[in-house]
């Protein structure tokens, strides 16, 4: 089978950062799904691999932690899917990943693809999709639309992947006043397309700008970038009592700083449950079948911004060249191989 990857950790400017090689097509065994892959995005996790990891000696690494197919073959296991089902996920991060024509994938990670999408719109959705359901719902356990008092939630870095998912979980299944952090006109349109009650600059001080928006308590952050440029700033606007959530690495952050107001750090990582093999594994399959729901629905809509078309090396690098420059709105996908 055809597939992308690299025997070499580096730089995105060199010519082996990833090339195309052909793999033998794998088989499935236990709660395996094999999936004939359609379309993919490009994560910052991606980029953050290819740099650092390298293979075993001898083999490939192949990266793709987002993907929209088919189902061909399952595994002996298998009891939620069947061949011919399309489906969508992310998969985890310890096995070979979806920049290749077929992918084992368990089933408790996988969820049925949205109906009302194409494949290279759907795939913008599975990682971020996951990442921002997480934080709001099992790391900041905020209460569901109904069920809670007015509060706000404060976003920075809200344009990128996640937060342009985020921006749309938190409008339609809760309550909170939504304030996204943005500081260039086009970022500032996009978080305000998707939903954003209001928009504030991430490299100005954040407590005057909020203290004017006469907001409810701004009892969650979620820093999805540079928290340790933030972080002072971030405890400062915080409310008593109030919850940090991040998945940035941040340089060290003084947590000494949370203790006055008795505020809680909570940290997110969509690949713990499949890195650890949780008892709640499947809480991804359900999440993804109720985002596709939501997608269907109306209620969410695609972040894909660039589609750089077919799944190859050459146009997998200039995804990644994108992704590392910071600049990228939204989720960046290809579709389809050679």
């Amino acid at each position: 089978m055809k597939a992308i990857g690299y025997s070499q950790p580096g730089s995105i400017d060199r010519n082996d950062a990833l090339i195309d090689i052909e793999l033998p097509r794998p088989v499935p065994s236990g709660r395996d799904l094999l999936v004939e892959v359609q379309a993919v995005s490009v994560n910052p996790v991606d980029t953050k691999v290819r740099r650092s990891a390298a293979p075993a000696e001898g083999e490939f690494k192949v990266l793709g932690f987002d993907a929209v197919g088919v189902v061909r073959e399952v595994g002996p296991d298998v009891h939620l899917f069947r061949p011919g089902d399309a489906v969508w996920y992310a998969g985890a991060i310890d096995r070979s990943g979806s920049n290749a024509e077929f992918q084992l994938v368990d089933e408790r990670l996988v969820g049925r693809k949205p109906t009302t999408l194409s494949a290279a719109d759907a795939a913008a959705l599975p990682l971020t999709g996951i990442t921002a359901w997480e934080l709001l719902f099992d790391r900041l356990q905020v209460p569901l639309a109904g069920h809670g008092r007015p509060s706000t939630l404060l976003i920075v870095g809200a344009a990128g992947g996640v937060g342009s998912i985020l921006i749309q979980l938190a409008r339609q299944r809760t309550d909170l006043t939504v304030v996204a952090t943005a500081s260039r006109p086009e970022t500032r349109a996009w978080v305000t397309q998707l939903g954003a009650h209001h928009v504030i600059d991430h490299r100005e001080a954040l407590a005057p700008q909020l203290a004017a928006l006469d907001l409810p308590p701004v009892d969650q952050v979620i820093s999805l970038t540079h928290t340790d440029k933030h972080f002072v700033q971030l405890v400062e606007v915080l409310a008593p009592q109030g919850k940090l959530a991040l998945i940035d690495d941040p340089e060290l952050i003084d947590v000494r700083l949370l203790k006055r107001k008795s505020l809680s750090l909570h940290w997110e990582l969509m690949f713990t449950r499949s890195l650890f093999q949780t008892s709640d594994m499947e809480a991804q399959h359900r999440l993804l079948n109720a985002l596709a729901d939501l997608v269907d629905q109306g209620a969410v809509r695609s972040t894909a911004q660039v589609n750089l078309g077919l799944i190859n090396a050459a146009n997998l690098r200039a995804a990644h060249a994108l992704a590392e420059s910071g600049t990228a709105l939204g989720k960046i996908v290809l579709e389809g191989f050679n």
